[in-house]
Parts: C-alpha cells; sequence; structure tokens
C-alpha cells in the first residue's frame, strides 16, 4: 500500500498548542494542510491525520471499518497529547461527523467543525436497505454532482478518490446514527463554519447541528464565495482567520 504523492499525513511542531485536523471523505490530508501550515505559522503544534483507506487506492476502503476512522482520530490525539496542553480538533465534511462523535467522549479544548453533515442525501436512504448486496454487485459509485468549487485552479489540484466504494457509504451510515446523541454531549468551545454555496451539505443541516449542541460556546459562521471544500477553495482566507480567532479566544478563557 502506498500513500498518493501529496496525500500524506503531516506533522509540524509549535507551541504547546496542538491542533488535530481531520479530512473528509474520500479525501486525503491535503484538504487540510494549507490551514494546518496556517496554523502552524502562529506558532501551533499541526497534526494532519490520515484516514484508513483513504490517499492509497479506493479499493482500501472495501476493508475499512467506521471504528477504524475514529481510531485514527484517536491514535493522533495521544501523540498531540504526549506533546501539548492543549488540543483543538479541526474536522471536515465526514471528517466533522468524526471529530463530533470523537470530541464527546474524549476531553478536548476546543471543537471546529467545517461543511458538517447532519446526514446522507434521501436518494442514499432509500439505497440502505440493498447496501448489503448493492456493495457486492456495485461496489463503487461515481459521483454526478455538478462542482461547486470556486477556485477552479485549487479544483484541479486536488487529491480525492473519484470513486465512493459503496461498503464505505454504509459505514457512514453507522456514524450518522451516533451523530445526535454525540452532538448532545459537547460541552465545549465549539466553531461551526459552513459555505452557503456548498452543493453537498445544505444548508439547514447546519441549524440542525446548531441547535443539537448544548455547549453555551458556540459559533456558527458563514462564508460567502466558497464550496463545500472550505480550507481550499477561494475564501480559504477568510477560514483560516476564523480558526486563528477562535483559538485565540479558547486560550483567552483558559488563562
Amino acid at each position: 500500500m502506498s500513500i498518493q504523492p501529496g496525500g500524506e499525513p503531516f506533522f509540524l511542531k509549535g507551541n504547546d498548542v496542538g491542533c488535530l485536523l481531520v479530512h473528509g471523505f474520500p479525501g486525503t490530508p491535503q484538504e487540510m494542510r494549507w490551514l494546518g501550515e496556517f496554523l502552524h505559522r502562529q506558532g501551533h503544534s499541526v497534526l494532519g491525520i490520515r484516514l484508513s483507506g483513504h490517499a492509497t487506492q479506493p479499493s482500501d476502503l472495501l476493508h475499512v471499518h467506521a471504528k477504524d476512522w475514529l481510531a485514527d482520530i484517536e491514535d493522533g490525539y495521544h501523540l498531540l497529547r504526549g506533546l501539548c496542553s492543549s488540543i483543538i480538533l479541526i474536522g471536515f465534511s465526514l471528517g466533522g461527523v468524526l471529530s463530533a462523535t470523537f470530541a464527546s467522549r474524549t476531553p478536548l479544548d476546543g471543537l471546529v467543525l467545517m461543511a458538517t453533515p447532519w446526514d446522507l442525501p434521501h436518494l442514499a436512504h432509500r439505497l440502505q436497505p440493498i447496501l448489503p448486496i448493492l456493495k457486492v454487485l456495485w461496489r463503487y459509485r461515481k459521483p454526478t454532482e455538478e462542482s461547486d468549487w470556486h477556485d477552479r485552479e485549487a479544483e484541479r489540484a486536488n487529491l480525492h478518490y473519484p470513486v465512493q466504494p459503496v461498503h464505505a457509504i454504509g459505514q457512514i451510515f453507522d456514524l450518522f446514527k451516533q451523530l445526535p446523541s454525540a452532538l448532545t454531549q459537547l460541552q465545549l468551545p465549539t466553531l461551526l463554519i459552513y459555505s452557503r454555496n456548498d452543493g453537498s451539505v445544505p444548508r439547514e443541516h447546519a441549524k440542525y447541528i446548531y441547535d443539537t449542541i448544548p455547549s453555551g460556546a458556540k459559533e456558527l459562521l458563514w462564508i460567502d464565495g466558497s464550496g463545500h471544500s472550505l480550507a481550499r477553495d477561494a475564501q480559504r482566507e477568510q477560514v483560516f482567520v476564523a480558526v486563528k480567532d477562535f483559538m485565540d479566544e479558547v486560550k483567552q478563557e483558559r488563562v
């Protein structure tokens, strides 16, 4: 198993504030690399993990389970915990679902959820009862959704699988079953970032997640002029600054 060039996990050592970055499905750590480099320039330690089955070849996702992805985050958490006194978990898309689930049972100083969906589309729910058969007869789904990228150059450089293994979609269903309960356990400072131009996650998902989180220290930020890939698309600098400001606020509250 070899990792695609550019899809490697990354670690950037800085101060004792650790940023644990979790990419989406079926993407790579590259999705979070620019954000990680920005946070490192602010002095922070940054770890961008690679979720199991990603950034290699699509067939590797045929043998991965949701618990493996959560274990990947746990491994990254313990690595940073050995170096940092404070950890902020930052998840994008499916990485946000995983991050919220992990944060519901792990001590963290802050949580950032970017373009995080509340649920899968209706079509996926209609197909769910026959997924055990589909994953044998129809191993891969090729997305047909229209691109929502604003920065076309960044889109061309974006590294991800061109297909989605049906087996992995079944694992994602399992994660969404856990999500509402996990969100109700979140009592830590939380920043939610969504795009009004997201072609993958409906706007109401942001409200569902925001309203379900009981933390009194929560914020919902809307971005215009970018699509789903908030940390790579045209308004990425606005996203970077929002995450930095959030981390500064968390740090002040801990002093």
